[in-house]
């Protein structure tokens, strides 16, 4: 006789196992037919499945957020049952959901391409317009590795072969075909409805081991109607046209070539948008505070093995031997991060609790090795330069400081663009530093700090660093896609290791806790999301090359450098195109480059001195007195911490 308690505590009790569709058939007609899942204590279950003991549910219906990991994992297996019908031999090998849709692993002698998609979506709206239920079905290892021996599907008696003894073994029938699957799935196959799409294909190796054969993968996508579909693929499409890579070629900023993998060649306009961001950061660090540093990049394998970097952070770290005869035995590493840097740095002196909390920032170039295929652009590197710092305080400053930190960051995230950000809390990972009990401390530190700070967040379980629990600050772009950039992590664990000490008030000994923080993440990866947020349509103070003087015939040469003269020394970052080239021919060229203002001039604007300002993406023109433009354009590109009442008025 289970009770069942629902969410809003009310508790319903039943003569016999019951399951969720009974549950919901129970409270009424309308759940009934919107549920599609039950959550039983914490976990997802089939409808069909029976509860037979005393449990807290809740009912799953298509506008919960578990909804759609379920489309996406029942389109998986529409996808594979469709494959089978029309590629007979193919044999199916892992399905499962992930961020924004799914994929299933083929294997067969010819890989699938996008050519394929067209009769497989097809064949899955047939299957999907068939109905079939879902059939959870509960078996013996030996009964399912005969059932997909007699099929053919050696992977899947590999996958069944592998599963722990004693591990509950379940097939799932929809119609006349069975997969493999722990589940949950919904009711039935045509619950996943009609709002999906094959996406891509690609070569994956199985169980992710080059050894072993490769498979054809297929990615597709899947939502709750066609609606979230379309917002999806148009999403998709903005992102093509935002590519930092695109956006960076036609402005001339960047390029990356195969003698330097994951290092970014910055050519003078695209270091001219760094320096920009550099500048306007170290005079905010300034204003907050900080001092800055400079600490080496090769340092000794003997300090990474002390702050425990060389244990837990090996594989991404490039190592150099030295081959100088007395300095064979010596082995040295590029930083991957600043930390144990900073620490030496603390520990020349000796230090008093007058002395903290002691910000100490560094624009550190650090190196950290990452898979080839993990590269993308100027966002995913090896070589890169952190705005990074760390706080020396004690325990009781903990609080103060990240509430400092957070309006600070928040400040720099508005003049940037992005004016909201969320906030998960990473804790402890399976692989770090430091005790439990160190790890707790830390942990309420942190958690103290954020209730004093006022800041929510949501729990990132096991994503901390190994020697910390750390917020991550998470940024939503112009197109709906999040971005994490910021971290503050708090670290009672590296103090220790490299024997951090101040002396305290009572005269003691004691350690400090370091907070490392970052609030760009890194420069490369920061200026790739502002070239997307913007598609290269900065905002004037960020804009590599701000403004370009284009005359219309060259009777104007001379007033058109007085003009571009005018504005350089009124700190513009500014061009003349003096090109024979006609001025519509000059406008569509720089507005490519995505220049946002062109200032036009001829014979008429030279007697009456005065300009024709023309913005990007505009097509008006706006005539102004040469002093009053450049009065304006000097206000509108002076960086957001420099603008005072006058610099925001001329601007308007």
């Amino acid at each position: 006789m289970p009770a069942i308690t629902l969410p809003d505590g009310s508790v319903r009790r039943f003569d016999a196992a019951v399951t969720g569709t009974e549950i919901a058939a129970a409270i009424g007609p309308g759940l009934a037919k919107a549920a599609i899942a039950i959550e039983v204590d914490g976990a997802l279950w089939d409808l069909a499945r029976p509860i037979e003991h005393d449990a807290r549910v809740r009912l799953i219906t298509r506008k919960d957020p578990e909804a759609l990991e379920l489309i996406r994992h029942d389109c998986a297996h529409v996808l594979a049952e469709a494959v089978q019908e029309l590629f007979p031999g193919t044999q199916v090998t892992i399905g499962p959901p992930i961020e924004n849709g799914f994929y299933y692993d083929f294997a067969r002698d010819t890989p699938f391409t996008p050519e394929d998609f067209p009769a497989i979506e097809a064949k899955m709206r047939e299957i999907i317009a068939r109905g079939a239920a879902f059939e959870r079905i509960v078996t013996t290892r030996h009964e399912a590795i005969d059932l997909f021996r007699s099929k053919g599907e050696k992977y899947k008696v590999q996958l069944i072969e592998d599963l722990p003894q004693g591990e509950t073994i379940t097939l799932y029938r929809q119609g006349q075909w069975t997969d493999l699957c722990r589940g949950p799935h919904m009711p039935t196959v045509g619950h996943v409805g009609d709002a999906f799409r094959l996406m891509k294909v690609a070569g994956a190796y199985w169980r992710g081991d080059h050894r072993n054969a490769m498979l054809s993968r297929i990615y597709g996508t899947a939502w709750r109607d066609r609606k979230e579909l379309d917002a999806y693929l148009h999403q998709l499409e903005e992102a093509e046209r935002r590519d930092h890579r695109r956006i960076g070629k036609e402005m001339g900023l960047f390029h990356l070539q195969e003698e330097a993998v994951g290092s970014v060649f910055w050519h003078p306009k695209g270091w001219r948008l760094y320096r920009t961001a550099e500048s306007y950061m170290r005079r905010r660090l300034d204003a907050a505070g900080y001092v800055e540093v400079k600490t080496p990049q090769l340092v000794d394998r003997a300090l990474w093995e002390a702050s425990g970097h060389w244990e837990k952070f090996r594989e991404n770290m490039f190592v150099a031997n030295v081959e100088d005869e007395g300095e064979k035995s010596r082995v040295l590493a590029l930083k991957p991060m600043n930390c144990p840097c900073h620490v030496q740095i603390f520990n020349t002196t000796i230090r008093s609790y007058r002395d903290l909390p002691l910000r100490m920032a560094e624009f550190g170039s650090c190196h950290r090795y990452e898979p080839s295929g993990a590269l993308h652009g100027i966002m995913r590197v090896r070589a890169f330069t952190q705005d990074d710092a760390h706080i020396f305080c004690t325990e009781a400053q903990i609080a103060d400081e990240t509430v400092r930190f957070v309006d600070l960051l928040s400040s720099i995230y508005r003049d940037f663009g992005f004016a909201e950000f969320r906030v998960k809390f990473s804790d402890r990972p399976a692989k770090r530093a430091g005790t439990d009990a160190v790890w707790d401390q830390a942990e309420a530190a942190l958690k103290e700090a954020c209730a004093t700070a006022g800041v929510a967040y949501t729990l990132n379980p096991g994503e901390g660093a190994f020697y910390g629990p750390k917020l991550e600050f998470v940024l939503r772009d112009a197109i709906g896609r999040d971005w994490q950039c910021g971290t503050l992590q708090v670290d009672f664990v590296l103090p220790e290791r490299l024997d951090a000490l101040y002396v305290a008030q009572d005269g003691s000994r004691r350690r400090p806790v370091m907070l490392h923080r970052a609030i760009l993440g890194s420069f490369e990866r920061f200026l790739g999301i502002l070239i997307e947020q913007y598609a290269g349509r900065f905002p004037l103070w960020l804009a590599p090359v701000q403004a370009v003087v284009a005359t219309i015939t060259s009777d104007a040469d001379a007033y058109a450098r007085e003009v571009a003269g005018a504005l350089a020394r009124a700190g513009l970052a500014v061009e003349a195109d003096l090109s024979n080239a006609k001025i519509q021919a000059k406008i569509r060229e720089h507005s490519v480059a995505h220049v946002p203002v062109i200032v036009v001039v001829g014979r008429k604007e030279a007697e009456a001195r005065t300009v024709a300002l023309r913005r990007l993406g505009g097509e008006a023109q706006q005539i102004m007195a040469l002093d009053q433009a450049v009065a304006t354009l000097a206000a509108e590109a002076t960086p957001p911490d420099l603008r005072g009442p006058a610099t925001v008025e001329a601007a308007a």
